[in-house]
């Protein structure tokens, strides 16, 4: 039990995709606008991670090593889908929102880094606890950016205003306030000690 919290928790901390490990810059920077999107895109790349994991993992001995790449692709596309099919079934808002980065969750670093790293040399346990681990880490650390950037940027909380329109700083919303914020928390977080240096 002890061996799957740490699984569980090291991608919370130590190794977290975000502030730890610096992966899946791209939805990370892009997304962070909103504190819903943010959200939404964090529970999206957690869903593939955690069943990728799964049947990548269940499937470790059978896969050829010549072709291991393309199928974790394969396997890694199926659960973008269903996931992407869901998100315009039942939260066709958010999939308008998050637009091209859902399906750009197949080439994730974070879910392919986590299939080569973990999923393919440990059993099935503890690759769904890395998976969540990791999916968890990544929504925080994006939904901290967002929280950061959308408040400062439009003075707003998911689509509730807090601050008086004077208050705003534009540049948050921008491309240079994701990357400021961003290096300002792996800053902090490396300095606390949170994730490794």
């Amino acid at each position: 039990m002890k061996s799957l919290i740490k699984e569980f928790s090291k991608g919370i901390t130590v190794l977290n995709p975000t502030f730890g490990l610096i992966l899946g810059l791209c939805p990370t920077l892009a997304i962070s606008t909103s504190l819903f999107n943010a959200i939404g895109m964090g529970v999206a790349a957690t869903f593939v991670l955690v069943f990728s994991n799964l049947i990548i993992s269940a499937l470790r001995n059978f896969i050829p090593a010549r072709i291991r790449l393309p199928s974790y692709i394969v396997i890694i596309a199926t659960f973008v889908t269903i996931c992407e099919l869901g998100l315009k079934a039942y939260l066709p808002g958010l999939s308008k929102s998050l637009g091209i980065f859902i399906p750009l969750i197949v080439v994730n670093c974070i879910i392919m880094a986590r299939a080569e790293a973990f999923a393919s040399s440990n059993r099935i346990l503890p690759s769904i606890f890395d998976g969540l681990g990791m999916g968890i880490g990544f929504t925080l650390g994006i939904s901290i950016i967002a929280f950061i950037r959308e408040l400062l940027g439009s003075g707003s909380i998911a689509g509730i205003g807090l601050l008086k329109s004077n208050e705003f700083i534009l540049v948050m919303i921008l491309s240079p306030g994701a990357l400021l914020t961003m290096g300002l928390l792996i800053a902090l977080s490396r300095l606390l000690g949170l994730t490794k240096r």
